[in-house]
């Protein structure tokens, strides 16, 4: 299906979207979507024959486990209330930990990497088959931009998407900013990676910015696109028209003018580098399914607990990682952790002031994300209000009584634990 030029849809700039000239399609986080209750702005696009595709991010399809049920419903029941003629997801993995390792279940709240090992791959290819079966539409999987590398890869980037698409049949969605991230960050050549793929199986394209900081490029979905990425896409459509090309961002949201300049120096990029369409793939099915070798998923769920537990738990970093990107790995996951928490609480920020971010970043060290990010916040306050920061987090008596009221508010009927009968006596008090 050809898809043309498209754009993220979010409800930051929704009323943008629609009025902007040009776009074929949008793609829309599936996790925040509810079927039955759509967003108005969607349904309008939609009654206007604007092709919406569901794009999901919490599935962890490179994960140890299997998907979750759940998750693939709600994947499943997005594509049909939006008609949607496929859905995305990620090459990556999101949690760890568990039944598998008799450890805590981890959250990353983020996109991890899967090691391009056989282990990987097997497990990889038998999670991807079990979603095909549960959606109504194909699948396409996304590459994904990373810090850090696995010790002792078996393959590169482009010989384990083309292994994935020759086993299973899968679309794949290029994310062509996740590229260059990779080449800065990782070393890895992206006219190498595009040379590798199989680029029949393209469903799509995504186009990002980013910025480098301290010689690390950061894929912020906040930025410009810049011609780094540009080039990127340039020799991608040298080899292969793609079925469509979409611009993400995902905050710091510019002008609908600027959106539009934006869209316009894609579209320039796609038409001057467009070579003969090539035929299409006719292939009806994927080499024959196998089991993951014995012992893969306990393997690959030990190795990857270890090292989300190393990025949100402060335990050692395992062998073989680099430590010093590990690091700055963790940083960065628990800043996005505090961005997220400040916007689904933003009284937070408007109670603590410039001590929010100082006080959150100090909970996180030692309290990994468990349960979503509205139980975060909870965690955070309840943390602030016992202590368990030390002194130099310890807010004053004002601020102590408006976070306790904050927190009586949103608590529920949570069962009282000593640390809730203590709050909840605090409040009394106050």
């Amino acid at each position: 299906m050809e898809l043309g030029i498209g754009i993220g849809w979010r409800p930051e700039i929704a009323d943008a979207v629609e009025g902007l000239a040009g776009v074929d399609w949008v793609e829309a986080v599936a996790e925040n979507l509810c079927p039955g209750h759509l967003p108005e702005s969607l349904v309008r696009l939609r009654q206007r024959g604007v092709t919406v595709v569901p794009h999901g991010v919490s599935l962890g399809l490179g994960g140890a486990d299997r998907p979750d049920p759940a998750r693939l419903d709600h994947l499943a029941a997005c594509a049909r209330a939006l008609s949607a003629p496929l859905v995305t997801e990620h090459i990556a993995f999101v949690r760890a930990g568990g039944e598998r390792t008799a450890s805590p279940r981890l959250e990353a709240g983020h996109l991890l990497p899967v090691p391009r090992t056989r282990d990987a791959l097997d497990v990889l290819c038998e999670n991807v088959r079990i979603a095909q079966d549960a959606l109504p539409v194909p699948l396409a999987l996304e590459n994904i931009a990373a810090l850090i590398n696995w010790p002792d890869e078996d393959m590169t980037e482009g010989q384990f998407l083309a292994e994935l698409v020759e086993r299973t049949g899968v679309r794949l969605l290029i994310d062509v900013a996740n590229l260059h991230t990779n080449h800065v960050n990782r070393g890895e050549d992206p006219a190498k990676a595009l040379a590798e793929l199989p680029v029949e199986a393209i469903a799509y394209v995504h186009v990002a910015g980013g910025v480098q900081k301290d010689g690390v490029w950061h894929d912020t979905h906040a930025h410009p696109v810049g011609p780094e990425v540009l080039d990127v896409l340039a020799g991608l459509v040298s080899r292969v028209s793609p079925p469509g090309v979409l611009l993400e961002r995902d905050d710091a949201f510019p002008p609908q003018a600027e959106l539009a300049g934006e869209l316009a120096a894609i579209r320039d990029v796609v038409r001057a580098g467009a070579p003969p369409a090539p035929a299409r793939s006719t292939r009806a099915s994927a080499s024959a399914a196998h089991a993951p070798r014995t012992g893969a998923r306990q393997r690959l769920a030990l190795a990857q607990t270890a090292l989300l537990s190393a990025l949100v738990a402060g335990t050692p970093v395992p062998y073989g990682f680099d430590g010093a990107r590990l690091r700055v790995q963790a940083r960065a996951l628990a800043a996005k952790r505090a961005d997220i928490v400040a916007k689904v609480a933003p009284e937070l920020p408007g109670i603590l002031g410039d001590g929010y971010r100082p006080a959150f970043l100090a909970y996180a060290r030692s309290r990994p994300l468990g349960d979503g990010y509205r139980r975060d916040a909870l965690d955070f306050v309840e943390s602030l209000l016992a202590g368990e920061n030390g002194t130099d987090g310890m807010p004053d008596a004002e601020t102590r009584r408006r976070l306790a009221r904050w927190w009586k508010e949103r608590s529920g009927a949570r069962p009282p634990g000593r640390t809730t009968r203590f709050l909840r006596g605090l409040v009394r008090a106050a």
